[in-house]
Order: C-alpha cells, then sequence, then structure tokens
C-alpha cells in the first residue's frame, strides 16, 4: 500500500493513499481516537487563531481539535454543524455541500438554538482538512445565516490548492494525488 508521512506539532504519522475517484487520491488524515496528534496540534493550531467567542465545526472529525482548543483555551462551549436534521433540533439552518472525501451531496445543518448563541459573536470556522474549500463554504454560509462574525478560517492539513490561500490559517500542507490514466 502507498502511503505518505508527514509530521504535525512534531508527531509524525504514515497516511494510507486512497482513492477517492477516478482521477484522484488523497492520503488519508484521520485524527478521530488520535490523542497525541490532536492534543499537539492543537497546542499549535491555538498559538494561529485570535480570540474568538466560539469554535465551530462540522461533525465529525473537527470535533476532537475543536474540543481541546477549547479545554486549552478555557472555553465552555463549541458549536458542531452536524451531517443530519435531528429531532431534537429546533429550526435548524441547512446548507448542503459535496466534499472532496464524499463525492455525493451532503447537508450540514446548525441547530436554531446554537444559531442564537453564535449571532453577533466573533467565531472561529475550524476543522482538520481544508481541500477544495467546499465543506467551509457551506459551514461559512449557516455561520453566516447565523448572524455570526467569522474571524479566522482554520485547519491542522491544508491540502492540494488550499495551502496557497491567505484566508485560512493551517499548521501543514498535504499534497493530492492525481490518479494515472
Amino acid at each position: 500500500m502507498n502511503s505518505y508521512k508527514i509530521s504535525v506539532a512534531g508527531v509524525t504519522r504514515e497516511l494510507p493513499i486512497i482513492q477517492v475517484s477516478s482521477e484522484l487520491s488523497i492520503a488519508s488524515f484521520v485524527i478521530l481516537g488520535d490523542c497525541e496528534l490532536v492534543t499537539a496540534a492543537a497546542i499549535e493550531l491555538e498559538k494561529k487563531i485570535p480570540e474568538v467567542d466560539y469554535i465551530l465545526t462540522a461533525e465529525a472529525k473537527g470535533i476532537p481539535i475543536a474540543n481541546e482548543i477549547c479545554r486549552l483555551r478555557n472555553m465552555p462551549y463549541y458549536i458542531v454543524a452536524r451531517k443530519s436534521i435531528k429531532p431534537y433540533m429546533d429550526s435548524p439552518i441547512v446548507e448542503e455541500v459535496i466534499s472532496i472525501t464524499s463525492q455525493k451531496k451532503q447537508i450540514l445543518g446548525l441547530d436554531g438554538k446554537d444559531a442564537d448563541i453564535i449571532r453577533g459573536k466573533k467565531i472561529v470556522i475550524l476543522d482538520d482538512v481544508i481541500s477544495t474549500g467546499e465543506s467551509l463554504l457551506a459551514i461559512e454560509r449557516l455561520a453566516e445565516k447565523a448572524g455570526a462574525n467569522i474571524v479566522c478560517r482554520a485547519a491542522i492539513l491544508a491540502e492540494g490548492d488550499a495551502k496557497n490561500r491567505e484566508d485560512i490559517v493551517f499548521l501543514e500542507a498535504l499534497p493530492l494525488f492525481p490518479n494515472n490514466k
């Protein structure tokens, strides 16, 4: 199996190269369960994020890094945009997205209660990886509909051309792997 070695905040991982379409493969970066990497990355990424009232992340891989940065900053709460609308959600705000890993239309939903919490507040949109920026844009639209003030966009990794963006902060760049035809 092909792999790609990356070092993030002093933690090295060997990432498997996974084909996500006939044209493209990616180095699969999964932070779920990787406490060592999440803790180290949070310490470094937290330094790059300005003061904010709340962190907004997408379900599910952004959750561990959001939790750890909240812990470092003594923030009691972060907001999660869910990938499905749950029965307990009150007046959810919904956006559609097609990400590089899903390859199909998905939704992101923000509970109306959470929208009320971030209205007029300074937020950072946080994720594990920013690649095409489609998920980021969908979360931005949710935040804007809620009336939040986006002051920062941050991720552990910037994948592909995202490394050239000047509107995000990140720790390391991750290449994309075009498939040979």
